[in-house]
Formats: C-alpha cells, sequence, structure tokens
C-alpha cells in the first residue's frame, strides 16, 4: 500500500501533463490524486496505533541498500498535511491559471503533482539510501517550480540558487549517510535510532553531525543558509504556499527530528540546533521588518519558524517533542493559507507589496475572512491552533529549565509573528490609504477554497484541541520521541506561566506592527545590516568559484596535449600510490628461479627495448614502430603464457593502431623539430618511471591479498553446462556479463558516430580532405 501511494503520483504527473490541457476545470481533476491518497492515509492512520506500517524491497542486499517505507505517527503527519494541502494547492493552481495559456497550467499542476510524490517518499523511506533519492528529487522539482515563470530574469536566478545551496547540502547529506553506513552498518532509519548509543559511540560521530546539520540547514533555510527561500518568492503563489508552509523546507526540520534519538547521547547535537535555531528565529523576524512585499514578509516568517522548529529538536524531551508537531500542524495551517490570501491579493491587484495594497477586505470578503482567521493563530490567539501550539512551546522551554535569556529570544521571535500576522490581514484588506486599490480579478470558488479550509480547520482544531491531540499530535510525537507519550491538550489550562507569556508576545506584537512603518525603511537603507542578513555572502562565494575555474581552466586547458597527459599521469601516480602505501596489506612477490624459461625472458627483453627505443627516438615513424613492437611483445606474453585468444586480441589491435598511425603520418612530417627541452624531457621519463612504478607496486600489492578462488570455480564449473563453452574468458563476455560487453560496445559505437559526424562536417563544410 505504501509502494502504490508513493509511485502514484508518477505516472499521475505524466496524465496531468497531457489531460490537464484538454479537460475542463483541471485543477479540479488533478485534485483527486492527493485527495484520494489523503483519504487512504487518513484511512492507514486509523488503524495504526502505536505500531508502525512498514513495507520493504531489497535494492542491493550486498550493501544493505533496499527500498524501504514505513509510515508511523510522524510520518503520517506529514503525509496528510503533503496530500491535503496538495490537493487544494491543485484546486487554486487550475484556478490561479485559468486565464493562462492551458498547456502552462497543466505543466504547473504536472510538476506540483510530481513534487507530491517526491515528499511523500522522502517522509515514509526507512532506508537513508532511498531518502536521499527522493530528497534530491524533490530540490530538482523545486528548481523547476520556483523558476516555472522562466522569462522572468529573477526566476531563473532564484531558482538556481536554490538548487546550488539545497543540492549543495544534498551532497553533504551523502556524505553523513556514508559515514553513518560505515559506522552503524546498515541503513534503516528506524534501526540507527533505536542503536543511538552506537552512532554516537563512533569515532566518525562529529563528522556525520557536520554532515547531517548541513544537509538539513540548508534545506529548511536556517542560518547561514536562509536567504533563498525568501528569494524563492519568485515562484508563483501556488508553488510557494506548498513547498514553504508544509512541504519541501520542513525536510530538513524532519531529518533533524528523525536523528534526534540517535543523537540524545550527544550533547553537542541539541546545543548546535538551539543555537543555529534562536538564531534563525531571530533573524527572520528581524528581516521581516525590512520587507514590504506581501510574500516576502510571509516567507521571513517562515524562515523564523523553521528556525522555531530546529530549536524545539534541539531541547529534547517529551514536551519538546509535543511543541514540535503541534507548531508543524499549525504553522502548515496559517501559513498556506495566507500565502493563498497573499496570491489572491496580488492576482486581485497585480501588485505585490503591503504598502501598494489597501482596502481590499469589502471586494475580496472571502479572502480577508481567511487571513483574518489565520492571522489570529499565526499571532498565537485563542481559540486558534496557533494558540495552542504556541502554549505548548513554552511549556518546552520551561520543562528544559531554559534560562531567561533564552526565554525572552523566543518570545521576540514570536512577537515578530505576531507583527507578520497584523500586516497579512490588517494593511491589505482593511487599512486605508489614498485610494482602494483598483481590483483586476474577482474571487473565485478555486481561489478561496484553500485558504477557507485550511484557516477553518485552524478554527476547528483549536476549538477541540484534545480530539487533535489524540488522533494526530500525541501519536506523532511519541514516534517522534521513541516511546509513548501521556498527554493532555486543552485549550484553556488557567493562569499559567506560559499564558503570562503568551500574553507578553502579543504586547509586544502590537508594538511591532505600530513601529514597522517607521522601522522597516530605516533597516532597508542601513548597508551593513542587509549585507549581514542578506545574500551577498553567497554571491561572493558562488563568483569565486567561477573566477577559480576560469583560472584553472586557463592554467590547464591550454591547448597543450602533452600537458593533460601529464597532469592525468601525474594525479594519477601520487593518489594511486598514496592509497597503496598507507593502505595496502603489504607486499609480496614470489620469484621461482626454475620456472623462469628463456622464451619469457626474451620477449620481456623485446618489450623493454621498444619501449626504450619509443622513449628516445625523435622520429615519429621510428616511434610508431617502437610503440608497436611493444605491444607485439604484449601479445607474446599473452601467448606463451597460454592465453591464444588474447594474443589474438592483442595483434588485432596492434594492427589497427599501426595502420591508423600510418595514415596520420601520411599528413604530418616525418622528423618534427624537436620542442621539448632537456629538462622537460627528464621529467616525461620520470613521470613515465613513477607510472611504471605504481603498476609495479599495485601488482605486488595484489599478490598479497589472498586469493578467492571460489568465483573462477564458478565459473570454470558453469561454462560449458550453462553457456556451453570451453573457453571461459569468452564466456564470462558474451554470456555471464553479457550487458557489460554490450555496454562497452556501445560506447565505441557512439564515440565512433561522434567523431565520423565531425568528420562528415568539416568535409561538408569545405575543410581538409
Amino acid at each position: 500500500m505504501l509502494f502504490a501511494a508513493v509511485f502514484a503520483g508518477f505516472p499521475a504527473a505524466l496524465l496531468a501533463r497531457f489531460l490537464a490541457a484538454r479537460v475542463p476545470h483541471p485543477g479540479w481533476v488533478c485534485a483527486l490524486v492527493p485527495a484520494a491518497l489523503f483519504a487512504a492515509f487518513a484511512a492507514m492512520g486509523a488503524g495504526l496505533g502505536e505500531a508502525a506500517l512498514v513495507e520493504r524491497l531489497e535494492w542491493v542486499p550486498a550493501l544493505g541498500v533496499g527500498l524501504g517505507f514505513r509510515l508511523d505517527g510522524f510520518s503520517l503527519l506529514f503525509c496528510l498535511l503533503i496530500t491535503g494541502i496538495g490537493a487544494l494547492v491543485c484546486v487554486y493552481s487550475g484556478a490561479y491559471f485559468a486565464e493562462k495559456p492551458r498547456d502552462k497550467g497543466a505543466s504547473f499542476l504536472a510538476l506540483v503533482l510530481l513534487f507530491m510524490a517526491a515528499m511523500l517518499g522522502t517522509v515514509l523511506s526507512d532506508n537513508l539510501v532511498g531518502l536521499y533519492v527522493f530528497w534530491e528529487l524533490t530540490s530538482l522539482v523545486s528548481f523547476l517550480l520556483i523558476g516555472f515563470d522562466s522569462h522572468q530574469v529573477a526566476a531563473r536566478k532564484a531558482a538556481l540558487q536554490s538548487l546550488v545551496v539545497t543540492a549543495g547540502g544534498g551532497l553533504c547529506l551523502f556524505g553523513a549517510i556514508l559515514l553513518i553506513g560505515s559506522a552503524m552498518g546498515t541503513f534503516s532509519l528506524s534501526e540507527i535510532a533505536a542503536r543511538g548509543g552506537e552512532l554516537t559511540a563512533s569515532p566518525l560521530a562529529p563528522a556525520i553531525l557536520v554532515l547531517l546539520c548541513l544537509g538539513a540547514f540548508t534545506k529548511s533555510a536556517q542560518v547561514p543558509f536562509h536567504f533563498w527561500l525568501p528569494n524563492a518568492m519568485q515562484a508563483p503563489t501556488p508553488a510557494s504556499a506548498y513547498l514553504h508552509s508544509a512541504t519541501m523546507v520542513k525536510l530538513g526540520v524532519y531529518l533533524l527530528a528523525r536523528f534526534d534519538q540517535a543523537f540524545a547521547g550527544m550533547p553537542a547535537f541539541g546545543t548546535t540546533l538551539v543555537v543555529f535555531g534562536t538564531a534563525t528565529l531571530l533573524v527572520g523576524g528581524l528581516r521581516a521588518l525590512m520587507q514590504s512585499g506581501f510574500k516576502g514578509i510571509l516567507a521571513q516568517s517562515t524562515v523564523g519558524s523553521l528556525g522555531l522548529l530546529v530549536l524545539l529538536i534541539g531541547l529534547g524531551g517529551e514536551a519538546a517533542a509535543l511543541a514540535t508537531v503541534g507548531f508543524i500542524l499549525a504553522h502548515a495551517l496559517y501559513k498556506a493559507a495566507l500565502f493563498f490570501c497573499a496570491g489572491n491579493a496580488i492576482h486581485a491587484t497585480g501588485r505585490t507589496q503591503v504598502t501598494q495594497m489597501s482596502g481590499l477586505g469589502p471586494r475580496l470578503p472571502l479572502t480577508a475572512a481567511a487571513a483574518a482567521l489565520a492571522a489570529v493563530s499565526m499571532a498565537g490567539l485563542a481559540p486558534m491552533i496557533g494558540f495552542v501550539a504556541k502554549e505548548l512551546v513554552f511549556e518546552a522551554q520551561l520543562a528544559d529549565a531554559a534560562g531567561a535569556l533564552a526565554i525572552a529570544l523566543v518570545v521576540v521571535g514570536n512577537a515578530a509573528f505576531g507583527m507578520i500576522a497584523l500586516l497579512s490581514a490588517v494593511d491589505p484588506f482593511w487599512k486605508r490609504r489614498d485610494a482602494p486599490s483598483e481590483i483586476k480579478h474577482r474571487e473565485t470558488p478555486g481561489l478561496v477554497l484553500g485558504p477557507l479550509v485550511l484557516a477553518g480547520l485552524g478554527l476547528l482544531f483549536g476549538l477541540m484541541p484534545g480530539l487533535v491531540a489524540q488522533t494526530l499530535i500525541v501519536p506523532a510525537a511519541s514516534a517522534l520521541h521513541g516511546a509513548p507519550i501521556e498527554a493532555s491538550i486543552y485549550l484553556w489550562h488557567g493562569f499559567t506561566p506560559m499564558l503570562a507569556l503568551s500574553a507578553g508576545v502579543v504586547a509586544l506584537g502590537v508594538v511591532l506592527y505600530l513601529a514597522w512603518p517607521r522601522v522597516h525603511w530605516r533597516l532597508g537603507e542601513w548597508p551593513p545590516l542587509v549585507a549581514l542578513l542578506g545574500d551577498r555572502g553567497y554571491y561572493a562565494v558562488f563568483d569565486g568559484i567561477l573566477s577559480l575555474a576560469e583560472r584553472s581552466t586557463r592554467m590547464l586547458q591550454n591547448g597543450d596535449q602533452r600537458r593533460y597527459t601529464a597532469t592525468v599521469v601525474a594525479a594519477t601516480v601520487a593518489l594511486v600510490l598514496a592509497g597503496l602505501l598507507l593502505a595496502a596489506p603489504g607486499f609480496a612477490i614470489d620469484l621461482d628461479a626454475s620456472a623462469l624459461h628463456p622464451a619469457p625472458l626474451a620477449v620481456l627483453a623485446f618489450i623493454v627495448a621498444g619501449a626504450l627505443a619509443a622513449a628516445r627516438t625523435r622520429s615519429l615513424l621510428a616511434a610508431m614502430v617502437s610503440v608497436g613492437i611493444v605491444g607485439f611483445g604484449s601479445a607474446l606474453v599473452f601467448l606463451v603464457n597460454g592465453a591464444p585468444d588474447l594474443a589474438l586480441t592483442q595483434f588485432s589491435v596492434e594492427v589497427l593502431v599501426v595502420v591508423i598511425l600510418t595514415a596520420l603520418l601520411l599528413r604530418l612530417p616525418l622528423n618534427p623539430v624537436p620542442t621539448r627541452t632537456r629538462g622537460e624531457r627528464r621529467f616525461d621519463a620520470v613521470l613515465a618511471a613513477g607510472f611504471g612504478l605504481v603498476v609495479f607496486v599495485a601488482l605486488a600489492a595484489m599478490t598479497a591479498v589472498p586469493f578467492d578462488p571460489r568465483l573462477s570455480a564458478f565459473f570454470a564449473a558453469a561454462s560449458y553446462p550453462e553457456a556451453f563453452g570451453r573457453n571461459v574468458v569468452n564466456v564470462i563476455l558474451v554470456d555471464f556479463r553479457a550487458i557489460d560487453t554490450l555496454g562497452e560496445i556501445s560506447v565505441v559505437c557512439f564515440a565512433a558516430l561522434g567523431a565520423w559526424s565531425l568528420l562528415r562536417r568539416r568535409t561538408g563544410s569545405g575543410g581538409a580532405k
């Protein structure tokens, strides 16, 4: 069932691309897929209890690599958010692109379904290798969604930036996965969590922690990688609502939460998350003060929210697990609703700045109502689910005995959320400026369904927190914590320290909102702060890499084939020799003087003489003849050692080489003027001798490794009965490894076709023949 749920999105995306342009109301039609998956996950979750539903398919059993999916309370919460919001995004997208070419809307809907499938695969994967594959797929599809309006330079630039940052973090994550497999001997996420003590005891634990945090921080826009998410607001509004509320940006949070149990015995893990999470929370709030774009303000609040989630994971414990899950749910509901409302306001007016909108409430009444409900939840006011989540956040801090400074910083960060909520719900819809904004597009059912449903659910869940806690929050928190949690969540707990802190958050949020018109312009005009909090560092690194690549290309790719060859050979000699000397099991050279016969020795002397002649001659024709002597001598070595087929193959190759070189020499001078200095020729000699030394050391190291005859015995025994051939080598090539051989032949054929096409083009254009 899990396999079907994950992979259903891929054919659905393919069908959507072709059918959505040909059916009426394509958004509603495409929404049937995520809606059906939502119903399926809800049904599976109803019978899940405290157990987990597991499905596995072995991929590479010898390496412990397989495709395994695991549904527990925590992944169930994400699956419901991904599919539920995904269905609303499809409906909204159909209405959003209604007045644009149908192919454009169809392409976008296909990408949304593809992204949904990648997200489901990521949160359900129990094998880290499979998780990484889906993780990278989300980065690739998000690149296409952010840069969907590819005719805009800003969209292309933002898409490339998001891909560079998240894909770079993906490489770090892949390194962490490889180290985890080396340390634990498994890639199973559930097994790693259960054996967490072994991971923290490993000497690789610090490196794993650093790489894992880099992978998660880049995905979830943590400081110092916070800049890419607000820039990604160049994406169409449905993409922003989907990617930046409940899905992609929370993958880093999801990954860190999954490893919370494994790193429970490593204090550095919690400390790192608390420090970076707090910094991100404050940076998001501060940058929100500097913004005036509707979607930009919401994006900065998303950065701060992600920082708060990372902070909560770093606290650890039952209360933190409940707060993490509660805030994930609340944030997904109110943030997606607000993005939808922002999209409706922008779609209706054609303006993107909050300061350019006014008086939209009477003319967009349903959007204004949804924005008001979502903003109340975001501000943490009763009776919304956001109020319950904020109470859980402060309860987690108090349970962790956090200091006054830590609590004060979280209060300030949450106050910024309140300011953003007021900006989003009041200014565009109810604040009067010079003249009400002109309306170009009216509300339609597809545009208002998403915000109304999500904002309404925020209210419903806030009025019934006990039911939501027992069906969603507590099971997810128990799966996250690794043990059953007993908790009762109510809307009203009486006068508690958490309530006092919530009141302080609301009061400070109102103050920030009143000060925003004067503050945000001054902050935005302060260059040091803009440089510190912006993406200038990213472009400095990016431009530096391009500059380094240009300089290194100029130095290395200078048209000198000798230098190319020397660079490759020198690097090979250095790396291989270092590896052999540091990691080789030893060397063994077993010479039996009685086994030496005159014929092999004569052939070897023949080869050495040819090699020396090729190195010393300055005539191309003599060099060709000398190289041919070496090749034919190698064929004779195979022949005298009982391998006539290999000798015949080598003879054929040498004949072809001689023919080709002869054809080339017809166009070149036979005695070119020497251009190499004596020092350069000596360097070539040292390099050649080093390469020969590496080959010798490698062979000596191979002879020291105990020989395992099982594979040789199998081929020798199976060649004739199974493949009807007595020549074992030939049978291996054409039967047991037929696909490999076909691939090698294909490479040669493609190379020949490429060379032929280039030569044919040159001949056709009047070049030399």
